[in-house]
């Protein structure tokens, strides 16, 4: 089976990119589940109901996220009411919503999707090992192909975590940098992995923001308040096929498209 995970979604841009885009990609890869990572779908800050609306009507199956999950003030009840949108899951103490899930293909091949969140040089949450150790032994119970979204800054622990999780899950892909990395590789025990994703959004900009934006506060690190780049626009995504039986993966193909508007 394929599954097709799309890297942070930034604003309005990255969702019509989407929506000019994704049903052609699903078609020509054949695609069986599709992540998406939504925490900057808002305004390229969090997320909101309409939007999440939104990008499930476009095809998505299950929205992942981060640590900018919580910019929207409404996103606790909506994690709350909607199974298909997880937070990472070792946030500490009793935060709103899940952060792991198992869902079915239209095929009903069961996929479990975990959502985690790196500590070095971000929140000092709990430990994303030891939460992926607990966690992932609960998704085996119910699917044999597991998919981690590792929210992280650093490329050691990102890549620290994929080789912990060698052959325990199908596949480990960063998300946050909004750098596409090309190290997509199978690990020696059947893990997938790539350190980040990249995003969807506007190349016109910097990780998706207006770059005269970027670059001022740069120069005079004032506080600044940074708005959506909105011209050519981008997808990026990688293709993950696992085999059914066993979760191993077979192939992981980084995917990056231009989409003109």
């Amino acid at each position: 089976m394929r599954i097709l995970f799309i890297g942070d979604i930034v604003g309005r841009v990255g969702r019509l990119a989407l929506s000019e885009r994704l049903g052609r990609l699903i078609d020509r890869h054949c695609v069986d589940l599709v992540v998406a990572n939504a925490e900057n779908a808002a305004a390229g800050f969090g997320l909101t109901a309409d939007v999440a609306d939104e990008l499930f009507d476009l095809g998505i199956d299950v929205l992942t996220s981060g640590n900018h999950i919580w910019d929207k003030k409404e996103i606790c009840e909506i994690l709350e009411r909607e199974e298909r949108l997880l937070r990472p899951a070792n946030y500490p103490g009793d935060a709103p919503g899940r952060g792991a899930g198992v869902y079915k293909t239209a095929g009903g091949v069961p996929v479990g999707i975990l959502n985690l969140e790196g500590r070095v040089f971000m929140s000092n949450v709990d430990c994303p090992f030891r939460a992926a150790d607990r966690l992932v032994q609960e998704l085996k119970r119910k699917a044999a192909i597991i998919l981690v979204d590792f929210h992280a800054e650093a490329t050691s622990e990102k890549t620290a975590l994929a080789w912990y999780l060698d052959g325990r899950v199908t596949a480990v892909v960063g998300t946050h940098t909004h750098v596409q990395t090309a190290d997509e590789r199978l690990l020696d025990v059947g893990t997938a992995f790539i350190s980040d994703v990249g995003m969807t959004g506007s190349r016109d900009g910097i990780i998706g923001m207006r770059r005269e934006q970027v670059i001022e506060k740069f120069l005079t690190q004032r506080p600044a308040r940074f708005e959506v780049a909105k011209k050519d626009p981008m997808i990026c995504a990688v293709l993950i096929e696992a085999d059914e039986k066993s979760g191993r993966a077979l192939t992981i193909q980084r995917i990056q498209e231009a989409v003109p508007l």
